[in-house]
């Protein structure tokens, strides 16, 4: 698995798609896809939100994201700026965090996109 990240805007889409020849059917979406199509999706963008939407159906997005077995994931950093006064914003972003780790540990390689630049972090 290869996993991108970086900010929101960053450049990250344009990034996969032209690095590994995907096209706009290749990418599913977290926050709009269904949740058991990305499992296996070639490509999946704003997993963030596809954290979300686990945890506001009470499934564990840790053990989601463990039964991945898609090929590219995408996941915006959103665990900088001010801390949400929300509960459940906070709660959202620490389990996007641990995600991210998991993600990170079992990915081949991890990239971070900033300005549209690649940085290979692992």
């Amino acid at each position: 698995m290869i996993m991108i990240t970086g900010g929101a805007f960053q450049g990250k889409t344009e990034y996969a798609k032209k690095r590994f020849s995907l096209t706009d059917s290749d990418i599913l979406d977290g926050g709009t896809s269904q949740l058991s199509a990305l499992k296996t999706a070639k490509c999946v963008k704003h997993y963030e939100l596809a954290v979300k939407r686990l945890l506001g159906s009470g499934e564990d997005p840790l053990v989601f994201t463990g039964e991945l077995c898609c090929d590219i994931v995408m996941i915006n950093e959103i665990g900088c700026g001010i801390i949400p006064l929300e509960k459940s914003e906070r709660e959202w972003r620490e389990m996007t965090g641990r995600c991210g780790c998991a993600l990170a540990e079992r990915a081949d390689e991890v990239v971070r996109v900033c300005c549209g630049i690649a940085e290979a972090i692992k």
